[in-house]
């Protein structure tokens, strides 16, 4: 299953400009001031990857023992009963503007999926790690084309702009389970799923609400 991509988002700060010029008004009693100002851009940055694993679910490590990380996304064996290391993360990069963060999960063969588990199928329910506290669940999109997307917003603001170190947020889960239970049969109608895992980054300011952030990056940010 594919998982990753990331978004960036530039956001420009405005600065008043301010300049005082005073002149003296007797033959070379004269005196000039100027206030000259320095205008800075602003922006969000973030990375959105995952530990690599083989197709069972395993961590890849380099030759030092060491857990590679991945931005492209790993594939998966399934097999009824298995549990396979799964971490998306975001990372937000020093120097980001204080900002609002969200992953949007999408998935496909919704139709087979509920037809196995039901049709309260929710993805968070067959993963291990996911804290509703820290990255709540706040909506879902039929797409109609057989795909879900659900919206998992970060609890706090982040900001990183005084920052000389990025900072990695916690995995939206760590690990996800097939279970037992489903059959041979069930497990080659979802032969083609796949998951794809989006970060979303934007300044908080200017914004009374992570709603109207959101609001505000729908018709900006086109995917």
């Amino acid at each position: 299953m594919r998982t990753k991509s990331k978004a960036l988002l530039l956001i420009l700060c405005t600065v008043l400009l301010i300049s005082g010029t005073v002149l003296g008004t007797l033959a070379y009693l004269t005196d000039r001031d100027q206030v000259v100002n320095t205008f800075t851009v602003g922006n969000v940055q973030i990375e959105l990857d995952e530990v690599e694993v083989t197709p069972d679910g395993i961590p890849v490590q380099d030759k030092d023992g060491n857990t590679i990380r991945t931005e492209e996304g790993n594939e998966y064996h399934l097999i009824p009963g298995q549990t396979y290391v799964k971490d998306p993360t975001v990372t937000v990069l020093a120097g980001s503007e204080a900002s609002y963060v969200r992953m949007m999960v999408t998935i496909n063969c919704i139709s087979e999926l509920k037809a196995i588990f039901g049709d309260d199928f929710l993805p968070q329910n067959y993963v291990e790690g996911w804290d509703n506290k820290i990255w709540s669940c706040v909506g879902t999109t039929d797409n109609g084309d057989n795909t879900l997307t659900y919206e998992f917003r970060y609890h706090n603001i982040v900001d990183t702009f005084t920052s000389e170190n990025d900072l990695m947020l916690e995995p939206l889960f760590t690990k996800f389970t097939v279970p037992g239970e489903i059959t041979g049969e069930q497990l080659a109608t979802i032969a083609d799923l796949k998951i794809d895992v989006i970060g979303h980054a934007i300044q908080a300011a200017t914004f009374t609400s992570a709603d109207d952030a959101w609001v505000a990056f729908g018709t900006q940010y086109k995917p």
